[in-house]
């Protein structure tokens, strides 16, 4: 074969190479999958986040409850959504108010652990202590009159419902609180309230100044 019969030999279309086609399809995938990736962030559902703060053992109705738009992506079944709302649900933890309500935050109220019971502190308690704090229970037993043991803890993780403080009092105000605390420490409490302990409750560590 001469030069002259291989300059008329015609060349093959670049079109023709299968790299190039291949070379297409990739480009098509890199940009497909960036338009899925940006489509999904987009993407929003409908959640419940707390309309106020929620303590365990409280019943939770629809009107504790907002429903907001968020982009849950594959979290989605981590979170209570309008259609898993029931009745008869109650928390089984403290939620802040605006906090999105994980499923694992509520549970049926058959099950639930706690009670709540109402207590006046003898000594006032941080301004910082509010609905949804975490507190402890301390008792000093009552010796003879106006003599107490050594307090001991009661109760190491109650939780505040609601605070009515009184600083009426001469050097000091004591305080009222309704709070959740655990039915295996119900009995406890009790006593200590019936044999005039001196009941005090203060913030659990880190939970308060």
């Amino acid at each position: 074969m001469t030069l002259a019969d291989t300059s008329r030999r015609p060349r093959r279309a670049f079109w023709g190479d299968a790299r190039f086609f291949l070379g297409i399809l990739l480009i098509i995938a890199s940009v497909a999958g960036v338009w899925l990736v940006v489509s999904s962030a987009r993407q929003t559902a409908p959640a419940y986040a707390a309309a106020r703060t929620i303590v365990p053992g409280q019943p939770i109705a629809e009107s504790d409850l907002r429903a907001v738009e968020v982009g849950l992506g594959q979290t989605g079944d981590a979170y209570l959504t309008p259609p898993r709302w029931r009745t008869g649900l109650v928390a089984t933890r403290t939620i802040l108010a605006g906090e999105l309500v994980p499923r694992e935050s509520v549970g049926d109220r058959s099950e639930s652990r706690t009670t709540r019971v109402v207590l006046r502190s003898a000594v006032d308690v941080p301004a910082s202590v509010e609905a949804g704090s975490t507190v402890e229970i301390w008792a000093a037993p009552l010796v003879e009159s106006g003599e107490y043991d050594q307090p001991r803890i009661l109760v190491a993780d109650a939780t505040v419902v609601s605070v009515e403080r009184d600083g009426s009092m001469l050097g000091g105000g004591s305080a009222s609180l309704e709070l959740v605390i655990p039915r295996a420490d119900v009995a406890d409490v009790l006593a200590a309230t019936a044999d005039e302990s001196l009941v005090s409750i203060v913030p659990a560590s880190g939970d308060g100044s």
